[in-house]
């Protein structure tokens, strides 16, 4: 594709990308046939092909106006166009780049500024969602049923290993997910320790900074992923051995620190490593012995939702079906397993209808095999679909702990 991009935007390190991603785009439309917007809505521009033209448009010199944005907005940045492309276009660093562009030179409706404001206030900070998740928990009776229904119950995560001077790895507890189901982590160490593997949190990390930086609020964002790197940095100086992201959208963010930071002289080498070192449980666990674990399944029936962040942003495909197997559960077939649920970060809150249609979809296709629950790798993904699911959510690491094991019988 042939641009010409505005010269002061092409003189950044940002143009200069984004001009290497739209030459890449020989707009074939392969992606349109993946891109679950374009499915729903059957609209040129609210699929990857269109975007990519309205932000190449944008980048260009035309004005960007509420309709440019509302088509950016629209999308789930699953990625699944990038999986389908044949010619490799970064579509989601591309709409990253768009995004941040055009926000820059619109302005949102005050009811947008204020729900995105209030998010960004709250959800990058477990000591904020505590309280107020502890207060809607208490006012359920009084809510509308689909609300309540929406709200996580918090079953206790169980006791952690304490260390043992084997191999060490850290975790990052993440923000959201370190409130509403914070039993993952906690599975992922009782599972690597039976494995002869230490898991630690350091306390000091917080939020991997994918929510304000898909929101657009990049310096939050940025902060967030510094904060990270300067917490983990004693513990792989001292010989971690790699950076465990439990939650798969996080595991996306933090696999692109390096990327991110690149032209930050201060941790641009700090972040390469942290992305180097981050790995995905399906990655660790599946280079490992498994027999300590034992026949753990015992025949059950799982139907496995793989989140567009693990399958799509990480591009780990069919890594955590095997590990299932291989310990005795029974995967049930999944129709249109690459599509996206619904959830993508805080796509759910922003773009409702569509988040719900998506979602309806998903449990139907995930329901069709008669699953006895339903596992999934990514928090977002496993709140959404529990909300309306009639079999258990859990995420797969929980079906490895035979802590656990009983409570889902």
């Amino acid at each position: 594709m042939q641009t010409e991009i505005l010269p002061d935007f092409l003189a950044t390190a940002e143009g200069q990308e984004a001009d290497a991603i739209l030459r890449a785009c020989v707009h074939c439309g392969f992606c349109t046939a993946t891109c679950p917007t374009y499915q729903l809505l059957g609209d040129e521009l609210d699929g990857p092909r269109g975007r990519i033209y309205q932000i190449k448009m944008v980048l260009e010199g035309q004005t960007p106006t509420r309709v440019t944005q509302q088509h950016l907005d629209r999308c789930l940045t699953c990625r699944a166009c990038e999986t389908t492309c044949p010619s490799g276009v970064r579509y989601a660093r591309l709409a990253d780049i768009g995004r941040h562009y055009v926000e820059e030179r619109t302005r949102r409706p005050l009811p947008e500024r204020l729900l995105r404001a209030l998010m960004l206030r709250i959800l990058p900070h477990p000591r904020r969602i505590r309280p107020l998740l502890g207060l809607a928990r208490a006012l359920r009776p009084a809510l509308p049923r689909v609300l309540g229904a929406k709200l996580p119950d918090a079953p206790p995560a169980g006791p952690w290993p304490s260390p043992a001077g084997r191999r060490r790895m850290l975790v990052l507890a993440g923000c959201v997910q370190s409130v509403t189901t914070p039993r993952t982590n906690a599975a992922a160490a009782r599972v690597l320790a039976r494995l002869g593997i230490d898991l630690a949190e350091a306390s000091e990390a917080g939020c991997c900074g994918a929510l304000a930086y898909h929101l657009n609020a990049r310096e939050t964002a940025l902060d967030a992923m510094r904060g990270n790197i300067d917490a983990w940095w004693p513990e792989i100086q001292a010989g971690c051995e790699a950076i465990l992201v439990t939650a798969s959208g996080c595991g996306a963010m933090v696999k692109e620190y390096g990327e991110v930071l690149a032209q930050d002289p201060d941790y641009a080498a700090k972040a390469a490593r942290v992305s180097a070192l981050a790995r995905d449980p399906a990655e660790v666990l599946g280079a490992e012995g498994l027999a300590a674990l034992g026949e753990l399944g015992s025949g059950r029936k799982v139907a496995f939702h793989a989140p567009c962040s693990l399958q799509h942003g990480q591009q780990l495909k069919q890594v955590v079906e095997p590990i299932l197997s291989r310990l005795g559960f029974v995967l049930t077939p999944v129709p249109d397993g690459h599509l996206c649920c619904g959830s993508a970060g805080t796509y759910s809150i922003t773009q409702p209808a569509l988040s719900a249609e998506l979602k309806a979809r998903k449990l139907d296709a995930l329901a069709s095999g008669a699953p006895e629950m339903i596992a999934t790798a990514n928090v977002g993904c496993q709140l959404h679909l529990g909300a309306g699911a009639e079999v258990p959510v859990v995420h797969w690491l929980e079906l490895l702990d035979t802590n656990e094991a009983v409570a889902h019988e």
